[in-house]
């Protein structure tokens, strides 16, 4: 199982806003994580925490770019985490190799065929919602059955755009349109997930869910999801800190 290391390089995203909001700061935590055994860097320049404001294409590119060319050099896997195609194209061009939309391809109609042109692996996570909407949009009438349904409809759009099998990753979009027992629910019916015949991805890292009030507080909960998840059969986790998930996953 990999451990994907979020890097997010903004001043508002929920559990580490504003920490690695300039190139030098970006740059040093990627090494640090690098140093801990990261399988994958996650460079994101837009918040999706409930109720963020997008960002500008301009704006997202002037975050990310610079880091990805500098991050590229020393051979890393790196996904560039964006709804916009336009970003996803940048990114891989400056030396990324993922795509990693927490749409689904639903924000940005160019993103499916862009990542079919690209030929780079994408992940798809299930979505309904931009950042200041998903709260009202968590109305399930069987949050599992509902959820692999609309992945289902998103992996039919990935490979009608051209998207390879081979290439697709999903991810049930773990506090996206979720309230806390609806997260608990695909957790606990994650080999469901894992039935669908492609790599799972699992963002839980420093949830509200995993209870808390401050999300560095919520850390040793993501570490022992992590342990819960490494007999489960999917493929990664998504998560902040580093190394104390390697550490899980060798115990």
């Amino acid at each position: 199982m990999i451990v994907m290391g979020i890097l997010n390089v903004t001043p508002d995203s929920f559990a580490d806003g504003g920490r690695h909001n300039d190139f030098e700061a970006a740059v040093h935590r990627a090494h640090e994580m690098l140093e801990e055994g990261v399988d994958i860097i996650d460079i994101g320049g837009e918040s999706t925490k409930p109720g963020a404001e997008r960002v500008s294409e301009a704006e997202e590119f002037d975050r990310v770019i610079p880091v990805i060319k500098e991050l590229a050099k020393s051979g890393v896997r790196i996904s560039i985490d964006t709804m916009r195609a336009s970003t996803a194209r940048a990114a891989i061009e400056a030396g990324a190799q993922i795509i990693n939309d927490v749409s689904g391809g639903l924000a940005d109609p160019k993103m499916l065929t862009t990542a079919a042109e690209l030929q780079v692996s994408y992940i798809a996570m299930h979505w309904r919602g931009h950042s200041k909407d998903m709260n009202s949009l968590a109305v399930y009438d069987d949050v599992v059955k509902d959820v692999i349904s609309e992945l289902q409809e998103r992996i039919s759009a990935a490979l009608d755009a051209g998207i390879t099998e081979d290439k697709i990753n999903i991810d049930p979009g773990l506090g996206f349109a979720k309230d806390a027992q609806h997260n608990w629910d695909i957790i606990d019916s994650i080999d469901q997930f894992v039935a669908m015949g492609y790599p799972v991805l699992i963002g839980a890292s420093r949830k509200r869910f995993l209870g808390g009030d401050n999300p560095d507080e919520r850390e040793a909960a993501t570490i022992r999801l992590t342990k819960r998840l490494s007999t489960s059969g999917i493929w990664g986790v998504r998560v902040h800190s580093v190394k104390p998930h390697k550490d899980a996953l060798k115990v």
